[in-house]
């Protein structure tokens, strides 16, 4: 039996940016907020300190911040017609393990999708015909659009310090800026980061062919910065040990960093970490959230009666939960029926390595989200009559800086070992350079989330089993951009240029993204969606999910700024609306 703890307002489900956003503003609000984490409790000053973060073994080739897989992992497949068997380590997506999450190892790039993206099937079908989107895509719009989203995308960047230079400032687009983006209601909160060698080489070719380059968005900030929480940051100093690894320096932004420091100093919070949900607790009807059930790490079992269930954790486990819950009606591929698991979408990762003969990129100088990008082939803004797809990408060089163990550019062909390797790595590794292309994902029918039928975690419980391929859709997309890539690299006069657009079936062994989103998703109606478009729970009203597991699809751009939007808009409707009213906020 577990043990039934004091009753709170709000019990929140993960501390990663949407759980710690919501529970922030709800605390500020006078609720009483209890979070309950997974993992451990992460602090920079210990975990991330300057003598031991940059080790390359512990954070990049051991996980140290990613989720162990004997804790939880996922089954994986292709197609329905396969047998889907556990991932024993992360290789496609690292999800992330502790107070943080995911967004402790980022990169901190932060896009804002573009404001046909909220409305992408009614945007396509309106521009290119009824009939025009192929049978094998089941796109659909999100329920919400631009004016709605702007302003949280506006809160999450004044809480993490956004670098960059604004494209569309209140509808004037503005010389340096990225001109595709969505109008801006106000400038970014720091100015863009210096840009290395590779960024200001590749800006320099894409802006004579024509194209716009801008400074990428990043959440790597450019000078010291106080947030509204009262938590000041410090400038990045490209040290090269940023995705995969915390940051020392109080420049890459987190919930960490830019949350919890003010979070656990107010009296109405409290956090339960090593503790792991094991399930959302629903009255006889179904139809109410009375609580979550969890378990610590000695195996107790905990009941936390509550008014409100949050559920912020990574897209697997929030659609994970929602199964093991009875949360929805599970989707099923062979009929088309059931939400739970629907539209599970990744992203699509292609690139061109570019290798020179007379030039010095100082390679281990960089960032995750440092660097320039253009957009002229990113999502519709380019013209998609007769060339067999839709979606496209974000084009952009951003050196995160070499890895001391892994980083080896060598040309196709050299030996893996030996003399000949040793010399190729001598001759490239300061010479080299890749343009990344990091291109939409749409939804399939047969792409979806659903519970393994074979396998359990440690308590039991199915696994989630990801039946995931790239579509031929998004396949003719990755062939298409990366030419567009290589076309760019080619201007740019390299010795050699290798291009590596997205073939085959999805592999999970290399790491393409940890993007992954879907599974719940939002829309405008309980028939095709799990949560409206305030992440509210058609069926379970006093239930919020809130993460990228909301997207219908996933655009050519990173998902975090999404989501954390997302999160502050759940939040405000919270407030505004269900606190006055509890219910359904939006009636059918």
């Amino acid at each position: 039996m577990a043990t039934k703890l004091p009753h709170t307002d709000v019990a929140v489900i993960g501390l990663g940016w949407t759980g710690a956003i919501v529970a922030s503003e709800l605390t500020a609000a006078g609720l009483d907020v209890v979070a309950i984490e997974r993992g451990p409790w992460r602090d920079t000053a210990r975990d991330f300190n300057i003598a031991s973060v940059t080790d390359e073994l512990r954070y990049v080739h051991r996980q140290e911040l990613m989720l162990r897989t004997a804790q939880n992992t996922v089954t994986v497949r292709n197609n329905p017609s396969e047998t889907a068997l556990p991932m024993r380590s992360w290789g496609s997506f690292h999800p992330g393990n502790g107070t943080g999450g995911a967004g402790n190892h980022w990169a901190g790039i932060t896009f804002r999708f573009q404001p046909q993206e909220f409305r992408l099937k009614s945007y396509l079908q309106e521009r290119y015909g009824a009939n025009a989107i192929p049978d094998e895509l089941t796109l659909q719009d999100w329920g919400t659009d631009w004016g709605e989203m702007e302003p949280f995308y506006t809160a999450f960047d004044r809480v993490v310090g956004t670098s960059g230079r604004a494209g569309n400032l209140r509808g004037q687009i503005q010389q340096g800026g990225n001109p595709f983006e969505g109008p801006r209601s106000e400038e970014y909160p720091t100015k863009p980061l210096r840009q290395p060698f590779g960024p200001v080489l590749f800006a320099k070719a894409a802006a004579e062919m024509g194209y716009r380059p801008f400074p990428v968005p990043s959440s790597l900030i450019s000078e010291p910065y106080t947030n509204p929480l009262g938590v000041t940051m410090g400038p990045c100093t490209f040290c090269g040990f940023c995705t995969n690894y915390g940051c020392a320096n109080y420049s890459k932004a987190s919930a960490i960093v830019n949350i919890l420091p003010a979070l656990v100093r107010r009296q109405n919070f409290t956090a339960r970490a090593n503790s792991e949900v094991l399930k959302v607790l629903t009255d006889s009807t179904g139809k109410k959230a009375t609580g979550v059930l969890f378990a610590d790490t000695s195996g107790q079992e905990w009941e936390q009666p509550t008014d409100l269930v949050i559920v912020g954790a990574f897209t697997f486990e929030n659609v994970r939960l929602m199964l093991l819950s009875g949360i929805g009606k599970p989707y099923d591929p062979s009929t088309g029926e059931g939400t739970t698991g629907r539209n599970y979408c990744y992203q699509t990762a292609n690139g061109v390595q570019l290798f020179f003969d007379n030039k010095n990129f100082n390679p281990f100088i960089g960032g995750g989200a440092v660097g320039m990008g253009i957009d002229e082939f990113n999502n519709d803004n380019f013209d998609h009559s007769g060339l067999g797809f839709f979606g496209g990408g974000s084009i952009r060089v951003t050196p995160i800086g070499a890895a001391p163990i892994s980083y080896r550019p060598v040309p196709p062909g050299t030996p893996a070992w030996g003399k000949e390797w040793k010399k190729a790595t001598v001759k490239n590794y300061l010479s080299s350079m890749s343009i990344g292309c990091e291109a939409s994902s749409y939804a399939t029918r047969n792409n979806h989330l659903s519970l393994d039928p074979t396998y359990t975690d440690r308590f039991g419980r199915p696994l989630l089993r990801v039946t995931f391929d790239f579509p031929q859709n998004d396949l003719k997309m990755a062939q298409y951009c990366t030419s567009k890539v290589a076309d760019i690299a080619r201007h740019m006069e390299p010795r050699q240029i290798v291009e590596n657009p997205m073939k085959g079936h999805w592999n999970t062994v290399p790491y393409q993204s940890s993007h992954v989103v879907g599974g719940f998703i939002m829309g405008e109606n309980p028939a095709s969606s799990c949560v409206n478009k305030y992440l509210q729970s058609w069926d379970v009203p006093n239930l919020f999910v809130v993460g990228a597991s909301a997207f219908p699809q996933n655009p050519g751009y990173n998902p975090t700024g999404t989501a954390a939007a997302l999160a502050f808009k759940a939040a405000d409707a919270i407030k505004k609306i269900y606190l006055k009213d509890p219910g359904p906020m939006v009636r059918i």
